[in-house]
């Protein structure tokens, strides 16, 4: 009798725990999504870096899933962070431009699921309009609720009477390129001491993450860094033996841990997912003022994979098992995936070039990525372990003159097998014509053509 009354009681007390429990699980995640500005596949230890420390992204790394195959969107600034914030191809997006679809965007989408948003650092998707605060791009038409950063890149405008080349930037400092500081719609400092933007952006992070913690939130804590030119804090001035590039690379690094610090402080570490990744490759051309994408070819602006191929990084303490994903991603899949953590529904499927995948099976339940394709702006192609190129150039322009480099036509497409080749050395075009074949076919279906 007094087993069966056990059983009772025990069952009765699981209707009222595991709904409960259930309910907990479904609970939206605090979203921390850290965008980086030129970073390369290679720049990380925990990418296979060994002049460079990053300590807080490795162990980013270790508690979490790092990808191998993650893409941005674009080679360059804008394009990569319109498939980001739009889940939208940039090389599909047809006539139709983002100012008409602002309602959409990933920090509107997930205002309208409850969510405080911040962004931190460089926006670069309103051009440079002669007042910012005025722009209809402007972040706070866009669905964030509290702004701080840059309208665009730490180069433009360049100073008067120059051109962002190499020479301009050995020679430049802190205060040489006229770029404003604006918190909300007003300009707080001009020119910005690009010294310490990583430093007041990380400062910035651990405040609103601390007055946020109440609710779900999204911070999307975008560093102008490591984009040319290259700036770090006194602090981090000489110290590492990745040289001026590593010092700002290792700034970041203890930005992250800054982030990591204050999510654990405010007890929000298993409510809070924590995204690392970069808008596009490295800008190698410009030397010390740029990374590497080794062992992988090509740089920012190319659609080698050294542009588009960067560093993927996920971490939710007691929801995403560590490992290491080799599935293939794009940042617009990021979309997809926060809308359904989030239990949004009002997806811009019906969007020209909407293309975002939703990743949580991957992250939550160990699945296979669904993303099996990616289009690298509108001349390469991949599907699996195969790639083809239709044109290719070895960089995005001179860097002592700017002057545009010229383009290799492939006829028939390059083709290579990245599993093999990832830096992209040997063509199998003419061994696989079979497989040329088949890529063009699915390329031409994916643009929806």
């Amino acid at each position: 009798m007094k087993t069966i009354l056990k059983r009772v009681l025990w069952f009765l007390l699981s209707l009222s725990v595991f709904p409960l429990a259930t309910a907990q699980a479904a609970d939206p995640p605090n979203i921390i999504l850290i965008f980086v500005d030129d970073l390369g596949y290679g720049d990380l230890a925990c990418y296979g870096n060994e002049k460079i420390k990053t300590p807080h992204l490795d162990r980013l790394a270790r508690e979490g899933q790092r990808w191998t195959s993650f893409y941005s969107s674009g080679s360059t600034c804008v394009p990569s962070r319109t498939g980001l914030m739009s889940g939208r191809h940039p090389g599909l997006l047809g006539k139709e431009r983002l100012p008409a679809s602002r309602e959409s965007l990933m920090p509107a989408m997930l205002k309208r699921r409850g969510y405080a948003t911040a962004i931190l650092g460089k926006w670069h998707l309103a051009g440079y309009p002669k007042d910012f605060s005025k722009s209809p791009m402007h972040p706070l038409e866009c669905g964030f609720d509290y702004h701080f950063g840059t309208p665009g890149s730490n180069d433009v405008p360049a100073p008067p009477g120059k051109r962002q080349t190499r020479d301009v930037f050995d020679t430049c400092d802190k205060f040489t390129f006229p770029v404003p500081l604006i918190r909300g719609r007003e300009r707080v400092e001009f020119p910005a001491n690009q010294e310490l933007l990583t430093k007041r952006y990380a400062e910035e992070a651990v405040k609103w993450i601390e007055k946020s913690k109440g609710g779900p939130f999204f911070l999307y804590l975008a560093h102008n860094m490591p984009h040319a030119p290259i700036f770090a804090s006194p602090k981090f001035q000489g110290r590492s033996a990745g040289g001026r590039y590593g010092d700002v690379i290792e700034e970041i690094d203890w930005s992250v841990g800054q982030v990591m610090e204050a999510v654990k402080k405010a007890d929000l570490d298993e409510k809070t997912l924590i995204v690392f990744t970069s808008d596009n490759g490295p800008w190698t051309m410009f030397g010390p003022h740029g990374g590497t994408a080794k062992p992988l070819r090509g740089e920012k602006g190319t659609t080698w994979e050294g542009g588009l191929r960067v560093p993927g990084i996920f971490r939710w303490p007691g929801r995403i098992k560590p490992g290491v994903v080799d599935g293939m991603a794009a940042n617009l899949d990021l979309y997809a995936t926060f809308a359904e953590l989030a239990g949004a529904k009002d997806l811009p499927g019906d969007k020209p070039g909407w293309k975002s995948r939703d990743l949580s099976g991957v992250l939550l339940r160990g699945e296979k990525s669904p993303r099996t394709q990616w289009l690298y702006g509108r001349s390469a192609f991949r599907s699996g372990k195969y790639k083809i190129h239709l044109t290719s150039k070895k960089r995005s322009s001179n860097p002592d003159t700017r002057q545009r480099e010229p383009v290799t036509k492939y006829d028939p497409p390059m083709l290579v097998d990245l599993e093999k080749d990832p830096g992209e050395t040997t063509d199998l075009g003419k061994k696989h014509p079979e497989e040329v074949e088949r890529l063009l076919k699915e390329m031409k279906e994916f643009r929806g053509q």
